[in-house]
Order: structure tokens, then sequence, then C-alpha cells
């Protein structure tokens, strides 16, 4: 079990060090420990890859960041942990991108605007016990850090921990992407060419990524309308941490409005979907508390 002392010390530093309000250990002990106790059940001697699925908001980075410490206390032994937004292409490639099929393919976000061979490669070397290193990606300036700043991984890892916002999200068919959903599919894309190339896309991240994932997680926000209110928390709480010399690269209000429409289509059909097909959901309520751990294989 996780509720030893070295676990629960470990895990009130780690609250202190994100500022965190003291009462989070709550969710720890309610939701973080039980949910890390089901993945060192499954921990074998091949390493053990969870996909977390979460729109933006959710908590990814927080749980993710507290599994991988309770998993690597109980373990001794490392556990990767990173983000898709990662292994966003560098900028100048994704402009190259955006002339070459499409305009909107500038702008990060929906699969097509990933390094999925260095995704692929990546999590390739590390579920083979093999050094890998993970990119840096600064979204306040958009693009990748320089690779002596990516993070190394020099031994072998007992659990991989890969979070992001389509992680393992289904694709949708061709008649479901004939009619635009929101004012950027309206306006910027109306023969589909975009939305179509993003889900061609999606499909070949799980050929060659998520299918490769022992387990799916999923944070399940009420609905699409409360990721763009987390959004907007997070795009505050990034101004208040760049330095004034970059803060030209961070969105206002209505950019952001038209940013997360980027993000609109494939969040709400994983919305609708997902919650069917993931191994684990977390229902997580509009004031950002868990609801409980749904653990669909619990019978078996």
């Amino acid at each position: 079990m996780t509720s030893s002392e070295p676990v629960i010390d470990a895990c009130r530093k780690l609250i202190q060090e994100q500022c965190l309000p003291a009462e989070f250990m709550q969710v720890v002990t309610e939701t973080y420990l039980p949910l890390a106790d089901m993945l060192l059940s499954r921990v074998a001697d091949q390493p053990l890859m969870v996909n977390i699925n979460g729109a933006q908001g959710t908590g990814k980075s927080t749980l993710t960041s507290f599994l991988k410490l309770i998993l690597e206390t109980q373990l001794n032994a490392p556990v990767a942990a990173f983000s898709l937004d990662d292994f966003y292409s560098p900028y100048e490639q994704r402009q190259q991108t955006g002339k070459d099929i499409h305009p909107l393919l500038k702008t990060r976000g929906v699969p097509g605007t990933h390094d999925l061979e260095l995704m692929d490669e990546v999590i390739d070397k590390l579920l083979h016990g093999k050094p890998a290193d993970v990119p840096q990606f600064d979204k306040a300036i958009d693009d990748r850090h320089e690779k002596n700043q990516w993070h190394r991984y020099e031994r072998p890892v007992k659990v991989v921990l890969f979070e992001g916002w389509c992680n393992h999200s289904p694709s949708q068919d061709s008649e479901q992407l004939q009619q635009p959903i929101n004012e950027l599919e309206a306006n910027e894309d109306a023969d589909g060419t975009w939305r179509q190339y993003a889900n061609t896309r999606l499909i070949e991240y799980h050929q060659r990524v998520f299918s490769r994932a022992d387990l799916c997680l999923m944070l399940r926000s009420p609905d699409f309308e409360h990721v763009y209110q987390w959004r907007l928390l997070q795009e505050q709480k990034l101004r208040e941490s760049t330095p004034a010399d970059q803060a030209h690269r961070l969105m206002d209000d209505s950019a952001l409005k038209r940013f997360i429409q980027h993000y609109e289509r494939i969040t709400r059909h994983t919305l609708d979907h997902l919650p069917e097909k993931a191994d684990i959901t977390l229902p997580v309520r509009p004031d950002h508390s868990i609801a409980g751990i749904i653990n669909r294989h619990a019978a078996d």
C-alpha cells in the first residue's frame, strides 16, 4: 500500500513546492494514493505505460507529478513522466507546415503539430529500457528548448506516465467531419482540410504511440465550457510567471477564445466517447475536485 510514512511526507513536501493549499492532501489520500496502488498492481518486468487524457485545466500535470513521486518512492526506481505538449514541433517547422498544408497548422494544438517521429522514438527507447532524451517546450515563446535543456532518462524506468489533451482521443468518421462546429472552422476551414488532416494524424498517433499504452486514464471535465474557463485561468497564471520582455507572446482573452476553438472538436468528441473506453476515469467537478475513481476493470 502507498500510505506509508515516507510517501505521505514526500507528498506533503510536493504540495508545498507546488504552492497548493494544505487541504490538497485530501485529494492525495482519497484519489492519488488509491490510483497509484492500482498502477503498482500492474507493474511487471517490462515498463508499464499509462496514457493520461484530460482537457486543458483538468489537472493532468498535477496528477502526473504526484503519481511519479508516489510510484518512485514505492518502487525505488525511476518513473518517466512527460507531456504530449513536450513534443510540439519547433516554431519554424509549424510555420512551414502551415504554408504547405493549411494555415491553421501554424498554431500548436491538434495532431499534426507534434513531432510524431521523435515521440515514437523516445517512447520506444523507454519501453525497451534504453536511455532517452525528452524534449522541453516553452509555451511562453511557442518554441522548443535547445537539446542541452532536454530531460534525460539515463536508467531503465519502471513506469511511463504520458499525459496529453488528446492522448487516446477517438477519431471521427468522414461524416462527422463535414459540418464546422465553431467560428474558427466555419471561417478558416470552410472546406474541412485542416480538421480532416488533424483527424488523419490522430489515427496515426493511435497506431504508432497511443496503442502501446497498457492503461488509459481519463480526467473527465464536466463539459467543454468549463475547459475554456480553466484554460483562461492557466493563461492568467502564465502571464504572472512570464518575464516582461516575453509577455508580448502571450494571448489576451480574445486570442485565447480563438485558440481554444482549435481544440474544441476533438475535446467535445473525447468527452462524449472516451469515458466508455478508458480503463480508469476520474470525473472532475466544476470546482476542480475529483468525484471518485471509476475503474472499468474493477470486477476483473
